[in-house]
């Protein structure tokens, strides 16, 4: 399902296990994870609960620098990022934003068309690989 460049996949995991298999096929890709947000850590440090939310920011400079140097906004969106949450029902999601609408939200040139769609096309085989679909 995609809405308004948000991609969204049920994961057959659970939330732990579909955030330990991303960060391998991240790093199976060669890509780094930049970092690891555990939102609902955070809320329970504060003494609120929050079902499992995290997000994993990802990529490699050698495909987001030529996207910043068309247009530096996109640095705003850039790295890459993978939210895992559990549903109030106990299914487990996973989304992020397809690279080829981030190209169009921040004007890029067509020329960097091609960079988008193989950045997109990896993106889903990650989340595809670490949803177990």
């Amino acid at each position: 399902m995609a809405k308004d460049g948000l991609v969204t996949l049920e994961s057959r995991h659970s939330a732990p296990q579909t955030i330990e298999r991303l960060t391998a096929e991240i790093e199976k890709r060669g890509m780094t994870v930049f970092a690891r947000i555990d939102h609902a850590a955070a809320a329970s440090a504060e003494g609120m609960e929050l079902r499992p939310t995290e997000v994993l920011l990802f990529g490699n400079p050698r495909a987001g620098t030529p996207l910043m140097q068309a247009d530096q906004t996109i640095g705003i969106d850039l790295p890459l990022k993978l939210l895992v949450w559990a549903d109030g029902a106990g299914k487990v999601w996973l989304a992020y934003n397809d690279p080829v609408w981030l190209g169009a939200r921040h004007g890029l040139p067509p020329g960097e068309g091609e960079r988008l769609k193989a950045m997109a096309a990896a993106l889903h085989a990650i989340a595809m690989a670490a949803a177990g679909n």
